[in-house]
């Protein structure tokens, strides 16, 4: 979602320099991004104070001589290595209390920057400029040499039609469709003579072996198998991608492929895959969304009761 703001810096300044501090999981998506003329690796992971080390990180970017820093986070802590490099503008949202750390400080209003791309392409203009922004797709670039080295080494015989499930979702099981039900997917494509490529985290392998399982091992299991890199190239390959509300739905829409995005316990409105192409199912139930980690009615229908025959036919 970042990216769209990094198109519309562009868009206003073709020859500005963009350069991104980020943490290190993510650098794979940076290279593929043309706006990002450098991805710098956060020294610190999230969450983690880390006082000095800041400190530290922004009297080492002061030699980059910046002119102007955008703060995506909203917290205290992700404004002070811009305040230690002395960058002269500092945009962000006032967030908790960042006053003085900040000097182009923002009220956001949530009723009229309703999804969280639109808060960030806002950063990126004018505090004057009409308010809902437009909100450039994102487009990740791929290497072809990077994408055939990729199937080498899994040793993959691509065919015309490849289906990709992504049964992960990293915040919690209130955001992941049941894994018996991607299966059933599964079946009725290999029935027709797709491919199925399994995508996901460590994390996700329990979820991925009960589907391989189900469709008597008929597919192609990469989670926990590749890096984010190898994992971007491959659904680069796929047709269609079958996915929960997670980071990969964002890969594959940047991808501009045929996505089915569900929806449980977070809000579609919020957080949508960016793709025009994107099909999203949510049953809009009055307890969702919730954003729980877990169902606190202890039923998860906002995504149980989404079943695999809705799938397949939007497939």
């Amino acid at each position: 979602m970042a990216q769209s703001l990094f198109i519309t810096l562009k868009n206003a300044r073709p020859d500005c320099q963009i350069d991104v501090l980020a943490p290190t999981w993510s650098l794979a998506l940076l290279e593929r991004m043309p706006e990002v003329a450098k991805a710098i690796a956060m020294p610190l992971s999230h969450g983690q104070l880390g006082l000095l080390d800041r400190i530290k990180q922004g009297r080492k970017l002061r030699f980059e001589c910046y002119d102007h820093a955008i703060l995506l986070p909203n917290s205290w802590k992700s404004a002070l290595i811009p305040y230690f490099a002395n960058i002269p503008v500092r945009t962000g949202y006032i967030g908790e209390f960042r006053w003085g750390l900040l000097n182009d400080a923002r009220k956001l209003d949530k009723s009229l920057l309703t999804m969280t791309v639109q808060r960030f392409v806002a950063l990126g203009l004018p505090d004057t400029a009409p308010l809902p922004p437009e909100c450039p797709i994102p487009t990740l670039l791929i290497n072809h040499e990077q994408q055939n080295a990729v199937v080498k080494k899994f040793n993959l015989t691509p065919s015309e039609k490849i289906l990709a499930l992504c049964p992960g979702a990293e915040y919690g099981a209130a955001k992941r469709w049941p894994a018996n039900y991607f299966a059933e997917v599964a079946r009725h494509k290999i029935a027709r003579g797709w491919q199925v490529w399994l995508f996901g985290s460590d994390k996700d392998k329990a979820a991925a072996e009960q589907i391989k399982s189900e469709v008597s091992g008929d597919c192609i299991d990469f989670t926990g198998r590749t890096s984010l890199a190898e994992a971007v190239d491959l659904l680069s390959l796929v047709d269609t991608v079958v996915t929960n509300d997670s980071g990969l739905m964002h890969v594959a829409a940047a991808l501009d492929k045929e996505i089915i995005a569900l929806y449980g316990s977070s809000d579609p409105n919020f957080t949508p895959p960016l793709n025009a192409k994107a099909h999203v199912i949510s049953l809009n139930l009055d307890c969702s969304p919730c954003f729980k980690r877990e169902c606190p009615l202890g039923h998860t229908r906002c995504l149980t009761d989404i079943k695999p025959g809705q799938v397949i036919d939007v497939i």
